[in-house]
């Protein structure tokens, strides 16, 4: 019995597959298989309180938000379920949200694309 390879999706530099918590979408696995349309895409996400929240406000991303300096202020970005996913895949959305706001969304995805990383790592 063959076991059929699933084609991945190249990574590539699209400032709208930079999710609202700050992951980079265009390099998660579910979406380079095709069994995710990244986060802005994602209508059955609606258990995200950071995605519900950066709707609401009218933000690419938590990066937009004037009201935190540090996004682990906010509660609705750092909560239980965020931290479990950080412990999980050794993500780091705080340190993506910062880079975001050095660098400017299209640059963070072009960051993004070079480490080949959907989030960065946590320390």
């Amino acid at each position: 019995k063959r076991v059929r390879e699933e084609q991945m999706k190249e990574i590539t530099t699209d400032s709208k597959l930079v999710a609202y918590c700050g992951l980079y979408c265009g390099a998660c696995r579910a979406y380079r298989k095709g069994r995710c349309p990244g986060c802005h895409e994602n209508a059955k996400a609606t258990w995200c309180k950071v995605r519900s929240c950066c709707m609401e406000n009218v933000y690419l991303s938590c990066a937009d938000c004037k009201q935190f300096s540090d996004p682990n202020q906010c509660t609705e970005f750092d909560n239980f379920l965020a931290k479990v996913f950080a412990l999980i895949f050794n993500s780091n959305r705080r340190a993506c949200i910062l880079k975001i706001r050095e660098l400017g969304v299209e640059s963070y995805a072009a960051h993004m694309v070079e480490l080949g990383r959907q989030s960065l790592p946590r320390k």
